[in-house]
């Protein structure tokens, strides 16, 4: 295993799920260790540490870290600066609540579309809620700089990493949607956005 006082992110270059862990960890500057992981091919210091053999997995000294919302939550209260949530209990517990709902209404569709065991119409399916969704929701993004906030949060981080692979779930945003539209180039053109990016994920656009 890593020496005692390395930090260490298994992440596989092409899930949006792992893609949200290393955008935090540029956001907060964090120097960590990214080892790449193929789906089909898990490294055995993995499969001691993890007892899914997952990624994203997080390694700080002799803690393990195995799931996605728990290591942006820990990498938050770990180090808090920049902080990522709001200071205040009921604005942060809003802001997990957001949270859970990017997960359950926009996430779980585009995880169907990528899952190659779900019908080809059953994606078609996700493919058209989520386009629509997605529009319906766009003026929301002409409010404020970022969503639902005047700064960067984790809404962002599991947000924006999920809209990059937009040409990858074949879904393109109508000329009605122009506020997410420019939401997504502003994110994106962050340097620690760019700096999050595999080589994988820089191929998506």
């Amino acid at each position: 295993m890593a020496a005692a006082n390395r930090l260490i992110c298994y992440s596989d270059p092409a899930d949006h799920y792992s893609h949200r862990v290393r955008y935090v960890l540029a956001e907060k500057g964090i120097a960590v260790d990214v080892v790449d992981v193929q789906p089909a091919s898990c490294p055995v210091q993995l499969a001691e540490i993890n007892p899914y053999s997952s990624v994203p997995t997080f390694v700080d000294r002799d803690l393990v870290l195995y799931e996605p919302t728990v290591i942006l939550e820990y990498l938050e209260e770990r180090y808090p600066h920049p902080p990522l949530l709001p200071a205040y209990p009921v604005a942060r517990a809003n802001a997990r609540l957001l949270m859970h709902r990017i997960q359950r209404d926009w996430v779980a569709l585009a995880d169907r579309i990528l899952d190659a065991r779900v019908s080809q119409g059953a994606r078609g399916d996700a493919r058209k809620e989520l386009r629509e969704s997605l529009t319906g929701v766009s003026p929301v993004f002409a409010e404020k700089a970022f969503f639902m906030s005047d700064e960067l949060t984790l809404l962002d981080c599991c947000l924006l990493p999920l809209l990059w692979r937009l040409p990858k779930l074949q879904i393109e945003l109508p000329r009605q949607a122009r506020p997410l539209q420019d939401y997504m180039e502003q994110g994106f053109a962050r340097p620690a956005f760019r700096t999050s990016l595999s080589d994988v994920e820089r191929e998506m656009r």
